[in-house]
C-alpha cells in the first residue's frame, strides 16, 4: 500500500517512519524541504496511484481548512482522506462536504501516543463510512499497539465521531495529569515525612489502582529533575480540554473535574492573580486579615 502524509512536524515524521516499519510504502510532503520527500502538494498527489490515499497532519484550524481545500482541487473522485490532526469535530463535517462534493472520500482519525508513537504504536479513535475505514485498515494496524486490534483502535461512529472521542479523551487526561500533580505537590511539602517522593510515584507503577502510563511519565520527569525546579510551572492547553467543557455545557452533563483542570492550567499563566489580590483583600477587610505587600 502507498499513502502520502502531508505534515512532518514530530508526529506526521514519526508515523512516516512507523508506517515505513511497517512496509507501508510513504511518500511525505511538508513545507519544510529539508524533511520533505516532493517538492509540492501538487507533486504529492502526483506520484501516488489512484485511488489515493491522503493523510494529513497538520495543525487544526486554519492550517487544516487550506490544505482540505487544497486537496479537494486536486484529487479525484474516489480518492480518500484521512484528518489525523487535533480538529474540533464540528470541522471533519465541513471537511466531509467540501471533499464530498467532488466524490473524495473523508475519515477522520483522533491520534494519541505523542513523541512515543513511533516506538509504541499510536492510539486511533476513527470516525467514516465502514468502506473507507476498512480501506485504511492497512494504515491504521501500522499506527496502531502492538496486541488485540480492540485495544488499541476502534472505528467509533461516522465522520466526526473520531474526533469527539479525542476531544474527550484529551478532556480525561488533562483531569488525570491535574491529580497527580496535586498528589506531587502534597507530598512534596511534606518531604519531612515521605522522603522519597520519586519512589513514592515509583512504587505506584505496578499493582495500585492509580497506575497508568502518565504516572510512568511523570516518575521519569522526576528521575530526569527531581525538584522540577528546571522549568517554570506555566501550562499552555491545545483546545481539546475547553472543547470537552463546551460540549459538556451544550449537552447538560457535568464535567467538574474536567473543567477544574482547565482552570488550574489558567491559574498558571498569571504570576499574581487579580481574583486572588481581590479574595486577599476582602479576607482584609471583613476580617482584619493580614496581607502580604506586593512586592517591587
Amino acid at each position: 500500500m502507498h499513502i502520502g502524509i502531508i505534515g512532518l512536524g514530530r508526529m506526521g515524521a514519526n508515523m512516516r517512519s512507523r508506517l515505513r516499519q511497517h512496509d507501508i510504502d510513504v511518500t511525505g510532503y511538508d513545507t519544510n524541504p529539508a524533511v520533505s520527500d516532493v517538492g509540492s502538494l501538487a507533486e504529492l498527489v502526483e506520484v501516488l496511484p489512484a485511488p489515493r490515499v491522503v493523510w494529513v497532519m497538520v495543525p487544526s484550524g486554519p492550517v487544516t481548512d487550506g490544505v482540505v481545500a487544497d486537496l479537494a482541487d486536486l484529487l479525484d473522485a474516489g480518492d480518500l482522506v484521512i484528518n489525523g490532526g487535533n480538529s474540533r469535530y464540528t470541522d471533519d463535517l465541513a471537511y466531509g462536504e467540501t471533499l464530498g462534493a467532488g466524490g473524495v472520500r473523508f475519515v477522520d482519525a483522533g491520534v494519541s501516543g505523542g513523541v512515543w508513537g513511533d516506538r509504541y504504536g499510536y492510539g486511533l479513535m476513527v470516525g467514516g463510512a465502514d468502506e473507507d475505514v476498512e480501506r485504511a485498515m492497512p494504515v491504521f494496524d501500522a499506527l496502531r499497539p502492538e496486541g488485540p486490534r480492540e485495544e488499541g483502535f476502534s472505528h467509533v461512529g461516522p465522520v466526526a465521531a473520531g474526533h469527539y472521542a479525542k476531544m474527550v479523551h484529551n478532556g480525561v487526561e488533562y483531569a488525570l495529569m491535574q491529580a497527580y500533580a496535586e498528589g506531587y505537590e502534597l507530598l512534596a511539602k511534606r518531604t519531612d515525612l515521605v522522603t522519597d517522593v520519586e519512589a513514592t510515584f515509583a512504587g505506584w507503577q505496578r499493582g495500585t489502582v492509580v497506575r497508568s502510563w502518565l504516572l510512568e511519565l511523570l516518575v521519569r520527569a522526576l528521575q530526569q529533575d527531581p525538584e522540577l525546579d528546571e522549568i517554570k510551572g506555566y501550562v499552555e492547553d491545545s483546545g481539546e480540554g475547553r472543547w470537552t467543557v463546551d460540549e459538556a455545557i451544550d449537552q447538560a452533563v457535568p464535567v467538574p473535574t474536567i473543567a477544574a483542570a482547565i482552570f488550574a492550567r489558567f491559574v498558571s499563566r498569571q504570576d499574581d492573580s487579580p481574583a486572588m489580590r481581590a479574595v486577599a483583600s476582602l479576607r482584609n477587610q471583613f476580617g482584619g486579615h493580614a496581607v502580604k505587600p506586593a512586592e517591587e
